[in-house]
């Protein structure tokens, strides 16, 4: 059996970042996948303003500490609290063992921020994974809710 390599798992959360629209907006359309042994163990995605980001509604069927599992998600986990909790501190909660995102999220409250939280708490970070492809689906929805 082949094993699936970070592009296509990107691939996989990019997907489910393109079921989301329109209901997610202005929320940008995220995907995550979480990823334990080479097998996805949920995925999720963003929803409406005020309801789960793509990190937590994969984090909620997902019990346990996840040091052993990587998160594949297409933008930058928020580093902030908005309607919901921070992504990037509910990820640290969780004991994420790797975090691997497409593209930083442009957002001048997060901006890098959320990663940095990351790797302060010990979580290995890969970047850039199909970022040029995530970038140009999420790019046109980046900063919505700004505007």
């Amino acid at each position: 059996m082949r094993v699936k390599g970070h592009g296509e798992f990107m691939a996989l959360a990019l997907e489910q970042s393109t079921q989301v629209l329109p209901s997610c907006l202005p929320n940008p359309p995220v995907g995550c996948v979480l990823v334990r042994s080479s097998v996805v163990v949920a995925t999720g995605f963003t929803q409406a303003p005020g309801r789960h980001h793509a990190e937590a509604m994969a984090l909620q069927s997902t019990p346990g500490s996840l040091h052993d599992v990587i998160a594949y998600v297409t933008l930058e986990p928020c580093s902030f609290y908005g309607r919901t909790p921070s992504c990037a501190v509910s990820l640290i909660s969780r004991s994420i063992g790797h975090v691997v995102v497409a593209m930083h999220d442009p957002d001048s409250r997060n901006n890098g921020r959320g990663i940095a939280l990351l790797k302060a708490a010990g979580v290995t970070v890969t970047e850039g994974v199909l970022g040029k492809e995530v970038s140009a689906f999420l790019t046109p929805y980046l900063n919505l809710g700004l505007k």
